[in-house]
């Protein structure tokens, strides 16, 4: 009789070492009968695992918002106690040392590949299940495909070369000759496309469980790798921009219409702040897409919590003892946010100043996204920051900012003690503001005649973040800070638009890991990033040795363990790894 696994397929074919963090991985399989595979509470069972999944094969060192990672960027700085601190991060900020062999190049490998494993167990069975007796077939495996996508994802945007697993019924044989160039860097964004055009069409308009991606969600999952797509990296020996694919960002136009987003009910929040607040009344509200669930009553003794942010929690005395300070904003970023006396920011433009709360003007962003001394940490006046080590771990190595995204309120109940500092608060994988970016990005890059249209989409982020004062509406009056944000309202040419809307993204979404990506996909991370690095040296002094090497440090090198186990399959990435 016909055997199914009911756990995770095939983890050491991948060349997957053996790790405490997935001993649930490695267990001896359990087996179903045919009648067994027809009942759908095993389909369910193995749905719901394939979600939690994403949220359990993280942790504090390979979190899958990608902070981590985010470190190479010009938003932010490690952090921590020192450069010795989270040392393999430290060599990523600066691209110097970086070895294969270091763990976290491995670690976050190994753990996006469990999912990705997990999802195709699911997927595996519900291919067999009969249609009639499990109506929701069509929709589950749209689900699972959505989640297999944002693996291959996450994964393909660090490694760039990766093997796609996509057959959710791979002998041993057939897992142990996969290669990581088996398709062109554009033909490996398409597999992944094709996976969710699947969910595209059978997920459904909403969902009554938040977990679950709509409609919406994939069309905004598609406008973004589209939008990666776009940019075409396919010269095996770069990894610059060979060229801008028109048909791809017509692709990108097409899936970020607003009424497909309007006929789920999404759109902007009335203030930038409430996707960030861990409230319930404020998560899953209309500007996410889709989210990742946390929860602090979910009947476990401390809910289901993210703790993969445990380690950005500054150290207050007698409050958050134990908070490791990690992910600070950098200056460069706090510096981003100054406006001119029209409300615009200063783009392209370094004058070698560092804002001034006292005399510069600000976008009130800044004060959502980035806690400053001299102002009220979570908008709580009861924690005031200072320039201590209260708010820098590193004693002012890396400053005394903080981010404010990923944190909440010290005397909320959605901040609690465990092994880490955890905290309920939702994080956002898809938001409606970051596909209002996309569409208007593609618009300029198409440039036929409608960068009027962009402008004005940018318009509306900008209107937005000029209403967002609900928690900072005393800054000005009881701090002294001085805001001031206005739409655009000049004609623009293709080049000066697309400046606009670079720094548009960065300002909206600064903080939330997408910054290095951006950088990479449109071809300018050397050029942004060693500019950065001889600027900050002054307000950082770890920068003095850092350097980002062209065709190299746009991706991590695939783990030696993996190339070791390949059998010859893998190739490494390019840059003399």
């Amino acid at each position: 009789m016909k055997k199914i696994l009911y756990s995770v397929l095939m983890l050491a074919t991948l060349g997957m070492t053996s790790c405490s963090d997935f001993l649930d991985e490695q267990k001896p399989q359990a087996t179903l009968s045919d009648d067994q595979v027809k009942d759908p509470k095993y389909v369910d069972n193995l749905v719901v695992s394939a979600y939690a999944v994403f949220i359990s094969a993280e942790d504090i060192n390979s979190s899958f918002s990608m902070w981590n990672f985010d470190v190479r960027s010009d938003d932010a700085y490690k952090g921590g106690n020192g450069t010795s601190d989270g040392d393999v991060f430290h060599q990523l900020e600066i691209e110097q040392g970086v070895l294969t062999t270091n763990w976290n190049i491995s670690d976050m490998w190994q753990r996006l590949y469990n999912c990705i494993s997990r999802v195709n167990t699911a997927i595996s069975l519900l291919d067999q299940v009969d249609a009639a007796a499990y109506p929701q077939k069509n929709e589950r495996l749209a689900e699972m495909k959505f989640l297999r996508a944002y693996a291959h994802f996450l994964l393909k945007r660090l490694y760039k070369n990766i093997p796609f697993i996509t057959d959710a019924n791979l002998t041993t044989e057939q897992y142990n000759t996969l290669s990581n160039r088996e398709y062109t860097n554009d033909q490996g964004w398409q597999v992944i496309i094709d996976d969710l055009m699947e969910s595209y069409k059978n997920l459904p308009v909403s969902q009554a469980d938040k977990a679950r991606p709509t409609k919406a969600a994939a069309a905004a999952f598609l406008t973004k790798v589209y939008m990666y797509k776009a940019y075409h990296q396919d010269d095996e020996n770069s990894n610059k921009v060979t060229r801008i694919s028109k048909e791809d960002l017509l692709k990108a136009v097409e899936f970020s219409d607003p009424a497909i987003y309007a006929q789920g009910g999404y759109g902007l929040e009335s203030d930038f702040h409430n996707n960030f607040r861990p409230e319930p009344q404020y998560e899953n509200g209309k500007e996410s897409l889709w989210a990742m669930q946390y929860s602090t009553n979910d009947g476990t003794k401390n809910g289901n919590m993210n703790w993969s942010y445990g380690l950005i929690v500054p150290n207050i005395p007698g409050i958050t003892d134990g908070g490791c300070d990690f992910y600070k904003p950098s200056q460069n970023l706090v510096n981003a946010y100054r406006t001119d006396a029209d409300g615009h920011p200063f783009i392209g433009t370094y004058n070698g100043k560092d804002y001034d709360k006292a005399t510069d003007y600000a976008d009130p962003r800044l004060f959502l996204t980035v806690g400053i001394p001299g102002l009220p940490y979570e908008f709580n006046n009861k924690f005031m920051m200072d320039e201590s080590s209260t708010w820098s771990r590193s004693n002012g190595l890396y400053g005394y900012y903080v981010t404010l995204k990923q944190n909440v309120d010290p005397e909320s109940p959605f901040l609690k003690k465990g092994s880490w500092w955890g905290t309920s608060e939702n994080r956002i994988v898809f938001r409606y503001a970051d596909v209002i970016l996309e569409r208007a990005e593609a618009l300029v890059q198409l440039n036929d005649g409608r960068i009027n249209e962009a402008i004005s989409l940018i318009n509306q982020i900008r209107n937005r973040a000029k209403q967002s004062m609900g928690a900072i509406s005393n800054y000005q009056s009881d701090y002294g800070v001085r805001m001031n944000i206005m739409p655009y309202t000049g004609t623009y040419s293709q080049e000066q638009a697309l400046n606009i809307v670079k720094m548009e993204r960065r300002l909206e979404m600064g903080m939330e890991c997408e910054r290095f990506f951006d950088l990479v996909r449109w071809g300018e991370a050397d050029s942004v990033l060693n500019r950065y690095f001889a600027e900050e040296t002054n307000d950082c002094s770890i920068y003095g040795s850092a350097h980002f090497t062209k065709d190299k440090n746009e991706y991590l090198p695939i783990p030696y363990a993996q190339i070791a186990a390949s059998n010859g399959n893998y190739k490494q990435n390019i840059g003399n790894w």
